[in-house]
């Protein structure tokens, strides 16, 4: 003990050896972990900020220091430096402390006080330089702000997204109302381009919450909305939903549920791949009307920061963090008594093995919010690989995105059916390099039968992209009685009609709408009343927009440059192609999903008539069309429609009218999906080498050089065995063991 006699000038001036600072850190650290049980009892009673100087705390502290006060020298003198629990385990968590004391010791404060020392105020030094003169003074100041610079402590940021640095490398994030320490290695995913996928889900929670909380008479504060009395519409009641009731009447004492405070009669939601707990956060945060968040991670590092950043977020009331595997996680949340009321799946890449889990742990009513991110087999390509997880063929095609929208609600529904459950679509989206839906989950024997009539194939001309939907099941009403019967088909001939092409056989896949109207509407209205509440509620409104606008009833779309492009011709505009529509009398509409999609009711031989018109107007050089090719074949017949391209009023979307932001540009360079997390953080060098080779490299084949650089890379066709170039082929005919010898040599 008396090895903690060190002068505090000395020690500030860093006049002291390393030996003799490490024995201080080492019996500091030691007295730290003696001390516990006191400490313990004291920061249990905190009654205010400055909790060591009252009531029982004060006692404590004063029986502590006199416990220290022989052997600590002037710790303890009349102008002491200003001493909190925590900023005196700080001593020995400076930055050179050993490492391993340091992670034992925090977890063992963590653990015991549920405490982090290592976000927390830095330690006062003035008191020090007081009655010295003023060249020593300043000296030990300066000297002073370097100690201060080893401790660790979350810096003040800007409101708006972004991050400084804090130590290590490791940055504090802000998002939304929330803020989370990020560490630099790549041990914990985050994308900061997804911060639109995370403003929707609070928007979508906090509208789900008020529909639910009403019935049990409480009403949510939204901080910035004003406070109107809204209608509710009760989305349980299957064929009600005209149905509406005020909230609250003026007679009731209405229960008010704000943000950021425990509600009993609360959602219960959970975080399943929570990551760095940003989102979980978030839900606490700025939607009301929680009773808890739990954010579940498999990974212990991430268990940890997202333990950090709920002290850090002052949210330990509310949120909660766990260490379990998500699907076991969830399966033991089965019982009535444990459902979720949201269940959150964000996973890396596909949530399907997740979905079976999840369709059991959410409660009855509840919603399901689920991210796909392997828009690489959702889209085409690997229609096997997308079978294996889905349950359904994906094919190559111009409405790939909504394709896959389809499919993962078909994944679901029949995961549900498996438990007497179903699902109802709130909102399905397509953004970026991902998709999100978000659906309600309920319990029924009848509506479980009647799931397959919701399901469809589609055929897909290869030639000209016509494509034609086969149900897999049909509802047949005999009076009283529905009877459910295998659907009749199939809807095509062997060859495409128009350019006598084969077809592809696609899903099977969700042939219902994907959103509820007058739920995306409220959304929509909460978030217009209130712009300022995230900060991508101009991409919000734009999306959610078109996402009423879209035929519900239609599914897929055709694109209006594929259609050109299969006849050879120009493009007409977009207003052009839809007022031709609205002239034959059918109903057309842009998608979310696609810039250049339209929607419409018009069948396949409607919209090659349309495109015929088009070329009598913008003729083509026909004689260099091949004989069998699918522009040949259409422009062969004369069309049997009269089309007119006068511009209409209503051709034009509201959306389009108000300049609604729907599709934005990149965001930031690199933008994209992120490399995934792993132990130990960091990209792996090979990757890292991979993309260096592989940066302009077509680029630099059509700037005019001999190829040569393109012996670097493996030969696809000879790696499947079929290339039949030998040696003359420009790539590289190495196997891996031969590469793997070249670069030991």
């Amino acid at each position: 003990m008396h090895s903690l006699e060190v002068d505090n000038a000395d020690l500030l001036a860093g006049e002291v050896t390393e030996a003799r600072l490490f024995k201080l850190r080492l019996r500091v650290l030691l007295l730290t972990l003696w001390a516990c049980p006191l400490l313990r009892t004291a920061l249990a009673g905190k009654e205010s900020p400055d909790y060591f100087q009252h009531g029982a705390v004060g006692i404590a502290w004063e029986a502590w220091k006199s416990r220290l006060g022989a052997a600590s020298g002037k710790w303890f003198d009349e102008k002491p430096v200003l001493m909190t629990g925590k900023s005196l385990l700080r001593i020995w968590f400076v930055r050179h402390t050993l490492s391993q004391y340091r992670s034992a010791t925090a977890h063992l404060l963590w653990k015991t006080w549920n405490l982090l020392p290592f976000v927390d105020f830095p330690v006062r030094t003035l008191s020090f330089t007081e009655g010295m003169d003023s060249d020593r003074a300043q000296e030990m100041e300066t000297d002073g702000s370097k100690l201060e610079q080893n401790i660790v402590q979350p810096p003040a940021v800007d409101s708006s997204s972004g991050g400084e640095s804090v130590k290590n490398g490791e940055t504090v994030i802000t998002e939304g109302k929330a803020k989370i320490i990020f560490p630099s290695a790549n041990e914990v995913f985050y994308n900061p381009v997804q911060q639109f996928n995370r403003d929707l889900t609070c928007a979508v929670i906090t509208e789900f919450a008020r529909l639910q909380l009403s019935s049990k008479r409480i009403q949510i504060a939204v901080p910035g909305e004003e406070d109107v009395s809204k209608v509710v519409v009760d989305l349980s009641k299957e064929g009600k939903e005209d149905e509406s009731e005020p909230a609250l009447t003026g007679d009731e004492d209405p229960k008010v549920a704000a943000v950021g405070e425990v509600c009993q009669d609360g959602l219960r939601v959970l975080e399943a791949l929570a990551a760095s707990g940003l989102r979980s956060l978030r839900f606490a945060k700025e939607v009301p009307g929680l009773r808890s968040v739990v954010a579940n991670d498999v990974s212990s590092k991430a268990v940890e920061l997202i333990s950090q950043n709920i002290q850090l977020n002052d949210m330990d009331h509310l949120v909660t963090a766990s260490l379990s595997d998500a699907r076991m996680l969830m399966y033991r949340h089965k019982a009535a008594k444990d459902l979720f009321d949201v269940i959150d799946l964000d996973p890396y890449g596909s949530p399907s093995m997740f979905l079976d889990a999840a369709v059991q742990a959410v409660s009855e009513g509840g919603l399901l919010c689920v991210t796909c991110t392997d828009m690489a087999v959702m889209a085409g390509n690997s229609g096997e690989t997308c079978y294996s997880k889905y349950g359904a063929m994906s094919i190559k095609a111009k409405y790939c995105h909504e394709m896959a929208l389809r499919i993962i609600l078909h994944s679901l529904d029949l995961r549900a059916n498996c438990y007497q459950r179903y699902i109802v679509p709130l909102l399905s989206v397509s953004a970026d390099f991902y998709i999100r839906v978000f659906v309600r989950v309920f319990s029924g024997q009848a509506k479980v039968k009647a799931s397959a009539s919701k399901q469809a194939f589609v055929y897909n001309c290869v030639g000209c992209g016509s494509f034609h939907f086969q149900r897999l099941g049909k509802l047949v009403n005999n009076g009283s009685n529905i009877a459910y019967k295998a659907a009749s088909g199939p809807p095509v001939e062997p060859s495409c009609e128009h350019c006598h092409q084969r077809h592809q056989l696609g899903g099977p896949m969700w042939a219902e709408p994907l959103h509820d109207a007058g739920f995306v509407q409220r959304v929509l209205s909460a978030v217009g009343s209130n712009p300022g509440r995230f900060r991508t509620s101009q991409r919000i409104q734009g999306i959610l927009s078109m996402a009423i606008e879209e035929l519900s009833d239609v599914p897929l779309y055709y694109t209006l440059d594929n259609l050109s492009k299969t006849i050879r011709c120009n493009s007409p505009s977009l207003l052009q192609f839809r007022s031709a529509l609205l002239h034959a009398g059918y109903r057309v509409s842009l998608s979310h999903a696609c810039k250049n999609a339209i929607k419409t009711d018009a069948p396949s031989s409607v919209i090659w008539d349309i495109m015929r018109c088009w070329e009598k107007l913008n003729p083509v050089k026909r004689e260099r069309l091949s004989e069998n090719c699918p522009a040949a074949c259409i422009l062969s017949v004369e069309p049997k429609l009269q089309v007119s391209f006068t511009v209409r009023v209503d051709a034009n979307p509201n959306s389009r009218k108000q300049g609604l932001k729907r599709f934005q540009l990149n965001p930031e360079p690199n933008w994209g999906p992120k490399a995934r997390a792993k132990a130990g953080g960091g990209i792996s060098s090979s990757l890292q080498e991979k993309r260096r080779l592989h940066q302009d490299k077509r680029k630099a084949c059509a700037e005019g050089t001999d190829g040569s650089h393109l012996k670097n890379f493996p030969c696809k066709r000879f790696r499947e065995g079929n290339c039949s170039l030998g040696d003359h082929c420009r790539y590289s005919h190495e196997t891996e063991s031969e590469r793997g010898s070249t670069e030991l040599v």
